[in-house]
């Protein structure tokens, strides 16, 4: 098999990620070997297809291909709602119906935990649904650019593309400089779709320069909508490499004016080159600078830059998961780590005698702090440590005493061995593992249980339908 090898293959799987595989016998045994089976794998396929696909990696023991034909669809495909699917990395499974999309992420769980963890008999509860399908983030960040990235059909037909000078949109998968102009996204509100495309108008008008990393020079970066799933609260957050008062007061006006479901407009200077949606500072143009959400009976404040659940939903789901696997009795020590702007802290505050919120991020700590004051919870207390370092001896040099839970909830890079070995050394009785990426759970577990734990129990989530992530909740108990 060599790249460029186009073939007609069937899917008979599905592996993380979102790649269909077809498994086809292996040619190149000896004559005293019984044939193997070689993988394939090809993204933008599931189970059922039939399909004519282009290698375009060969390694040992698998090969990647690119889908060209399907020959034969699956019976689990739909059509997507979107124009923009398949040249949009924001939903990578719009064509797959909804209960097939649930029960694959189910099963990537449990075959991720046997494959890298070696958990061949853990108990895994049925995948939790997301209520809403479409429309459920309260969070939307878009990209400006210089040119828009051009369809396909655009492309064949040959003719003059007039308004190909400005995009507003997301990017292209793998390519962080070519934007995909955007009209109407089905993740947030259609009221979201309504400021986008009003603010592409607004400044294509007024002829407003676009960032680019280029040259490093330009105004506009980014467009950031955050929205309040539960209260009346809405965030317009316009990211630019500089100040422009005269002309971000009458963007701000005429926003106002047409949408006055706007709560606040937020103004945040990146001067840095790095392509983020982040400022160095930022300045306040309307409202308070902040909205609230509710997840439970908890109010939060969130900041233009603060990190919360995108799905408020499904994160009250996962967050009542995580206090039925700790089953307190309310006499417990609870480290959250990873902690955030403190909403799990905050959200088990009535079940524990004391937590202890451990963040890397001065302005998270911040937010927590809040947090924990429009609450009226007393007990938890956020501390500033680097876990990409031993906490170990922050808890030695604050006395702190030993926790009897640990949660911890980390990025999709998992945990730092020292972070393991850590809660290791702490040994709690027991502690609840969140992730958003299974693979990297189930490395980081397969250490703990290594020495003091049992996997008891897993609970996956789903908080971003249409796409190929899962969240997962796992339980460990002390052996």
């Amino acid at each position: 098999m060599k790249k460029g090898t186009i073939l007609n293959l069937e899917i008979t799987g599905y592996a993380f990620e979102g790649k269909g595989i077809a498994k086809i016998l292996n040619e190149t045994h000896s004559s005293d070997e019984k044939p193997k089976k070689f993988v394939v794998f090809v993204k933008g396929t599931y189970p059922g297809d039939k399909i004519t696909a282009q290698i375009s990696k060969v390694k040992k023991s698998y090969a990647e291909a690119k889908l060209l034909n399907i020959i034969y669809p699956s019976k689990h495909r739909t059509n997507p709602k979107c124009s923009f699917f398949g040249t949009c990395g924001g939903c990578q499974q719009q064509d797959l119906i909804y209960d097939q999309q649930l029960k694959f992420k189910e099963e990537q769980v449990r075959e991720i935990f046997e494959r890298i963890g070696g958990f061949n008999e853990v108990e895994m509860l049925p995948i939790m649904s997301s209520a809403k399908e479409y429309f459920y983030r309260n969070k939307m960040e878009f990209s400006f650019a210089r040119k828009r990235w051009l369809t396909p059909e655009e492309i064949s037909s040959m003719q003059e593309i007039s308004d190909r000078e400005f995009a507003l949109g997301l990017h292209i998968p793998g390519l962080f400089d070519k934007v995909i102009n955007i009209n109407r996204c089905f993740l947030q509100s259609e009221l979201s779709n309504d400021i986008l495309n009003f603010t592409k108008t607004f400044f294509r008008e007024e002829a407003t320069s676009i960032y680019s990393t280029q040259d490093h020079e330009g105004y506009l970066r980014n467009l950031v909508i955050r929205q309040s799933s539960h209260l009346k609260d809405l965030m317009v957050n316009l990211v630019t490499s500089t100040e422009n008062e005269r002309l971000f007061i009458n963007y701000t006006e005429k926003l106002k004016s047409k949408f006055p479901e706007i709560t606040t407009v937020v103004n945040n200077i990146n001067i840095k080159k790095a392509l983020v949606a982040i400022g160095d500072y930022e300045k306040v143009f309307y409202g308070s600078g902040y909205i609230y959400d509710l997840i439970g009976e908890f109010k939060f404040r969130i900041s233009a830059n603060s990190f919360f659940q995108t799905n408020t939903h499904q994160a009250e789901k996962l967050y009542q998961t995580a206090l039925g696997f700790a089953n307190f009795g309310g006499d417990e020590i609870v480290y959250d780590l990873y902690s955030g702007a403190g909403t799990i802290p905050i959200y088990l505050s009535k079940h524990v005698k004391k937590i202890y919120g451990f963040e890397s991020v001065q302005s998270a700590i911040d937010d927590a702090l809040i947090n924990a004051e429009i609450n009226s919870v007393k007990i938890f207390t956020p501390i500033l440590a680097d876990l990409n370092k031993s906490f170990l001896p922050i808890v030695d040099t604050k006395n702190l005493p030993k926790p009897s839970v640990i949660i911890a909830d980390p990025p999709r890079s998992g945990m730092n061995p020292k972070t393991v070995n850590d809660i290791i050394q702490l040994g709690p009785e027991k502690i609840i593992y969140i992730s958003c990426n299974p693979a990297t759970q189930a490395r980081d577990i397969k250490l703990l249980c290594e020495e003091k734990y049992y996997l008891v129990m897993l609970q996956p989530v789903d908080m971003f339908p249409q796409t190929y992530h899962i969240e997962s909740v796992a339980l460990l108990v002390k052996k």
